[in-house]
């Protein structure tokens, strides 16, 4: 059952950056600039994160150790995160949300499989298989069908 919920959550994660795409497109058309569309996604994204982390702190009765992690675990998420928000805020209105989306889910399942393999930062290795190597490749063909079909 849990694992049921588990799947259901991260299908309804992946609806939101779905949703969110056209959102910060039209922002952006209305800004004049994908990049200040982006800014202010990351702006307002963060208070609401700035509020949560606040009432969860006081609710647990704990604060977060801000001091504990690497300067550069600061940045890169957000680095890595304006990448694909600018990307999808600049393709949504030319490819469509269906083609960004299946790109980007292509994407993240290539990399997963390359950091899976390596054992990126400390993760489990996984090896490479006949199933993952066939899967993948069913997701891009999938997508380039999305896009050009």
């Amino acid at each position: 059952m849990a694992a049921f919920l588990w799947a259901l959550l991260g299908i309804a994660a992946g609806a939101c950056i779905a949703i969110q795409a056209p959102i910060n497109a039209l922002l952006g058309r209305g800004l004049g600039m994908p990049v200040a569309a982006a800014c202010v996604s990351f702006l307002s994204g963060a208070l609401i994160l700035a509020i949560v982390v606040l009432a969860t702190s006081s609710f647990e009765g704990r604060a977060p150790d801000w001091r504990g992690p690497a300067f550069w675990l600061y940045v890169a998420g957000g680095a890595l995160g304006t990448v694909y928000v600018t990307t999808a805020i600049f393709l949504t209105p030319r490819i469509g949300a269906a083609a960004v989306m299946a790109f980007a889910v292509s994407g993240q399942l290539l990399a997963g499989i390359l950091l899976d393999r390596i054992g990126f930062l400390g993760m489990a290795v996984r090896e490479l298989s006949v199933g993952r190597i066939a899967g993948a490749m069913l997701l891009v063909v999938g997508a380039l069908m999305i896009r050009l079909y």
